[in-house]
């Protein structure tokens, strides 16, 4: 991977959750034609009564797209440790992730996005 991770908030600005999804694929578009291998996306777990709208819908949206073959994988917040398999093996691949702030932290209002 060339350029390793980008971070997005989609929660900023408190958006609908058509609006979030459209900002979504064109964050992963912008992140594809930059070279970006992980975009991680900050959706919020509903904590303010708006993340956990966000959160379902745009998992959802991301589960689609990876059935797809859109997105090569997702790993929710919730599952970005070291004892999840799919965390695991994308860290084995990119051990630069290890140094992610979340790494661990159950962070439920994250996603990580591999392209």
């Amino acid at each position: 991977m060339s350029k390793l991770i980008k971070v997005v908030n989609l929660e900023d600005g408190m958006p609908t959750v058509e609006q979030a999804r459209v900002r979504l694929k064109s964050e992963l578009d912008i992140a594809r034609k930059n070279g970006v291998g992980v975009l991680k996306i900050v959706h919020g777990y509903g904590s303010s009564g708006v993340g956990g709208e966000l959160r379902i819908a745009l998992q959802a949206t991301l589960r689609q797209m990876t059935d797809r073959g859109e997105v090569r994988a997702c790993i929710y917040g919730e599952n970005w440790r070291k004892a999840d398999e799919s965390a695991w093996a994308l860290l084995k691949q990119s051990p630069e992730l290890k140094e992610d702030r979340d790494l661990g932290r159950g962070n439920r209002g994250i996603t990580l996005i591999v392209l």
